[in-house]
């Protein structure tokens, strides 16, 4: 099912774990935003894995997918709404503004986005503050705050403006 006007655009850059893009998938669902899916994938789209963690909503799901970063930044009207999220970043992703239409990047679960293409984008990488021991959130779990905080301002936003 191809939306119209996704709220969002969810990037995931070569996914290495099924269930994790399988919960993604359903989040996307649940928020009316499509999943692109960027370069090699860690496993076959159709296996199983995928389509239980997404459960019945895998065939509901707005789903695109790019050979290369290349691909997927040529849809894209706006390069300045693109966010990378890494742990990296020194921005917060609370410090930014959504829009309908932002495109949020995330890259492989065990090393995150290239450190070169960081570089590249570094004013537009954003991190998600963490305040106990861990290194990092979940993948999946990474892309639900996001959606949910952007989600949350434009809502908000919206509540303001009538």
């Amino acid at each position: 099912m191809k939306l119209l006007s996704p709220n969002f655009n969810i990037v995931l850059i070569e996914p290495e774990i099924p269930n994790n893009t399988g919960s993604i998938g359903r989040t996307c669902v649940g928020t009316a935003c499509r999943l692109h899916l960027v370069g090699k994938l860690g496993f076959d789209i159709s296996d199983r894995a995928v389509k239980r963690a997404g459960l019945d909503y895998w065939d509901q799901l707005d789903l695109a997918q790019h050979e290369s970063r290349y691909e997927f930044l040529r849809q894209v009207p706006d390069g300045r709404r693109v966010y990378y999220f890494s742990k990296k970043a020194s921005q917060s992703f609370f410090d930014v503004k959504y829009e309908l239409g932002d495109w949020f990047v995330f890259g492989k679960e065990t090393v995150g986005l290239d450190d070169a293409l960081l570089r590249e984008v570094e004013g537009q990488t954003l991190r998600i503050p963490l305040w106990g021991p861990i290194r990092s959130l979940n993948l999946s779990n990474a892309v639900s705050v996001v959606v949910y905080e952007a989600m949350r301002q434009v809502i908000a936003s919206s509540k303001r403006n009538q």
